[in-house]
């Protein structure tokens, strides 16, 4: 047993003694090894970093927490949806129909111009369908879409919402919407006003 020992150690002397033989050649191409190993190392090193850090995911995170924020039914379109498909100030100023463009008097009424001729109400309901609290009974029943489809009045519409708080955010955030590649223009309807306004409403038109 005892003597076994300086034998291992023996072997390993020889092994040494080897590399020592040819020096210049095992050296020239250990360096090219350890040089590759350090690339492969650092590409890897940078692959899974990238890989953990990537950015898409947590954005769509963010996006999502909003969303839950949100508390909208998703049978309603998203707020990223509608954010998504929808014109910007500058790219608005470059359409006639938002040239002289005035929200109106705020009110729990909102009007919808310059839709396509395909456009049906359950495409409004989706759309304006995310303001209103289905389930409240009140809400529900105040909650009222008048698509024109005939007449001058054709690709226009009205729609009623629970309140005015309601109705000046769906106009906000629907304000440019493309829906089949129209921007929908959308403002306070007129016609909205208490009824003693009635008769004054009548004398400023």
């Amino acid at each position: 047993d005892v003597f076994e020992q300086p034998q291992h150690v023996g072997h390993k002397k020889i092994e040494f003694h080897i590399t020592t033989d040819i020096p210049a050649v095992l050296q020239i191409n250990s360096e090219k090894e350890e040089r590759n190993d350090l690339y492969a190392a650092t590409e890897e090193i940078n692959n899974t970093g990238f890989g953990r850090i990537f950015p898409a995911p947590s954005s769509n995170d963010k996006m999502e927490t909003e969303e839950e924020e949100d508390e909208i039914p998703s049978e309603f379109i998203s707020r990223r949806d509608l954010e998504k498909n929808r014109l910007s100030r500058e790219e608005m100023e470059k359409f006639s129909v938002f040239k002289n463009y005035e929200p109106g008097d705020p009110n729990c009424r909102i009007y919808v111009k310059n839709l396509a001729k395909q456009v049906q109400e359950k495409d409004l309901k989706f759309i304006f369908g995310r303001y209103v609290d289905f389930q409240s009974e009140v809400e529900r029943n105040m909650f009222d879409i008048r698509l024109m489809k005939e007449g001058r009045m054709k690709g226009q519409a009205f729609i009623g919402l629970p309140d005015e708080k309601a109705a000046a955010k769906a106009l906000k955030e629907a304000n440019g919407y493309v829906l089949f590649e129209k921007p929908m223009v959308v403002q306070f309807a007129r016609s909205a006003r208490p009824k003693q306004d009635a008769s004054e409403g009548k004398r400023k038109k």
